[in-house]
């Protein structure tokens, strides 16, 4: 019997790393599944983290980055009116919460917006020029100068 290994878990709060290895480390006991979010990725080297906050007003909801983790904190505030309130069903969960994404040195955040209970955060993948790939030139000849020749017939 074959079995497959399931990494969804290991890639759910980590953005931008290729090696497993990293993400083993950051893969934390993530259990609490409060807030709902999900990661996609919307183009190429681009990224958006989608958080379901459901009763939360701008003021409540606070987006930072330090030292490559993104820290996303709500605090719920008590409306006034929730004393007079009696509750038959309380089914929309609005309690504080803190979640951390653990950034990759090349993801960067461009920006944050919030519509509809939904907080959008939008990342994209910022590589240095001196960590992008590039060709190195054996014994001093640049790869473009080297010509594609057939071998001759004549030298067979």
């Amino acid at each position: 019997m074959r079995s497959t290994l399931d990494f969804a878990p290991l890639l759910r709060s980590s953005i931008g790393f290729e090696n497993l290895n990293r993400l083993v480390d950051f893969a934390r006991g993530d259990s609490d599944a409060y807030p709902p979010y999900n990661i996609e990725k919307t183009g190429d080297g681009a990224y958006r983290i989608q958080m379901a906050l459901a009763g939360f007003t701008r003021d409540e909801i606070d987006v930072t980055v330090q030292d490559n983790m993104l820290i996303i904190i709500g605090r719920a505030g008590e409306p006034a009116e929730d004393g007079k309130r009696e509750f038959l069903h309380r089914g929309i969960a609005k309690r504080a919460f803190e979640r951390r994404f653990q950034l990759a040195d090349t993801i960067k955040v461009t920006s944050a917006g919030y519509e509809n209970g939904l907080l959008n955060v939008e990342l994209v993948r910022e590589i240095p020029e001196h960590k992008k790939p590039r060709r190195i030139a054996i014994d001093g000849v640049e790869p473009s100068a080297v010509i594609d020749a057939e071998p001759s017939k004549a030298a067979a």
